[in-house]
């Protein structure tokens, strides 16, 4: 049995599936990913540290400030034991989703994380609003989800986490984890992708009606942007902002999104 297992069950620790807890015991896959995130900014958030491997493997280098995020309250006296020999940790019993993420510790920072897969996309647009507060977000996701991150316009998978991803980001894949990389065992494939943050951005607009915009406009994928965009004028709306009204939502490009969401700002919201 992997140490971090055994000393998990001499906890009495159950997992729990709620929680999206599938964690990874190999250590040379946590030190892979700490390679990739190399070098370390000032301060680094890990969000569901878990069984600590992860952890572990960045503590194994030169940390100025290392703070887990931890959900689960019985991991967090674990999570106690396996750092306590260590200043620069601190640790939050917190709902990750309900922590300002972008305002702990100080300049530089820069997340490192296997993510609770529940939550893993709900985590990524909170991080994507606050940008510009990381050097960069390296973190593990389901398959699906990292080719939905990173998919380009006329791709099947290039939907509405495709447009705010790389609005502000640029994300690409690393490398692929089987899932008998974790424990329990999930169903999927994962994969650890990195977003680094524009220092500026491609282009103006604004975060939270992007979201709307994408999000309206995703749900009618099949349909073509001149039956979508009907009530504001449908094809004359659309050869307004030089934009083919006889294309569906997944041949738009960033620029494209962005006109839209720009012109839509009083006839929609």
């Amino acid at each position: 049995m992997l140490p971090n297992l055994k000393s998990l069950k001499d906890h009495n620790f159950k997992f729990k599936k709620s929680l999206g807890q599938n964690f990874i015991f190999d250590s040379n896959i946590t030190d892979k990913i700490v390679k990739h995130s190399l070098p370390f900014s000032n301060t680094i958030i890990e969000i569901g540290p878990g069984a600590g491997t992860l952890t572990k493997s960045i503590l194994k280098l030169n940390v100025n400030k290392l703070i887990l995020i931890e959900k689960d309250k019985n991991l967090i006296n674990f999570l106690k034991n396996l750092t306590r020999e260590n200043n620069c940790v601190q640790i939050f019993n917190k709902d990750a989703l309900e922590v300002p993420l972008w305002d702990l510790g100080d300049p530089s920072r820069e997340v490192i994380a296997n993510l609770p897969y529940n939550v893993s996309t709900k985590i990524l647009v909170n991080l994507l609003k606050f940008s510009n507060h990381f050097t960069k977000l390296t973190m593990m996701f389901q398959k699906e989800v990292a080719q939905r991150i990173v998919a380009q316009p006329g791709k099947k998978n290039y939907g509405r986490l495709s447009v705010i991803s790389q609005l502000s980001t640029k994300a690409k894949i690393l490398f692929d984890v089987p899932n008998k990389a974790f424990f329990p065992e999930p169903k999927i494939q994962s994969c650890l992708v990195q977003l680094t943050p524009f220092k500026t951005n491609l282009f103006e607009y604004n975060f939270e009606n992007m979201e709307k915009v994408t999000k309206f406009i995703f749900s009618k994928r099949r349909k073509m942007l001149r039956s979508i965009f009907k009530k504001e004028g449908g094809s004359s709306f659309l050869n307004s902002i030089d934009i083919n009204p006889n294309i569906r939502p997944q041949n738009l490009t960033l620029n494209e999104f962005c006109k839209l969401e720009y012109k839509l700002r009083d006839l929609m919201y």
